[in-house]
């Protein structure tokens, strides 16, 4: 492992190795799916009857249904949501930006420069100056 994550989140190491986009979108695709699942089960809606609801082929259900497939269109969730008798609403949120590291980024002003400790910080014991 790298130390250059230590002290960093989870997000900022998915970031820097270039897997946050797609994690994200598993992660959503997760939660559709299981969604889409639990209406189905409340509903006592097989397969193949969501498939006849929203005008598609079962298999079509099976991928939407499938966690690990990213794949879905706006239009097939849409007609889920209308097989469910539920509206579906897309919204763009605010990106979370990555922590900058602040390691070794510490400027002068925040060191007291006759001791070398950081500004406000005193030692517990310290000899008096003369």
């Amino acid at each position: 492992m790298n130390k250059s994550y230590i002290g960093s989140n989870f997000d900022d190491f998915l970031h820097e190795e270039k897997l946050l986009e797609g994690v994200e979108a598993a992660a959503v695709k997760r939660v559709l799916a299981f969604q889409v699942e639990q209406e189905m089960k409340q509903r006592r809606l097989s397969k193949t009857e969501m498939a006849n609801r929203m005008k598609t082929s079962r298999a079509a259900v099976e991928r939407l249904l499938d966690p690990s497939n990213t794949s879905i269109t706006l239009a097939t969730l849409g007609r889920a949501a209308a097989a469910l008798g539920k509206n579906l609403s897309v919204e763009f949120t605010e990106r979370k930006l990555p922590r900058q590291s602040t390691q070794g980024a510490r400027s002068d002003s925040a060191t007291d420069r006759a001791s070398g400790r950081p500004s406000g910080v005193q030692p517990k014991y310290s000899r008096p100056r003369s």
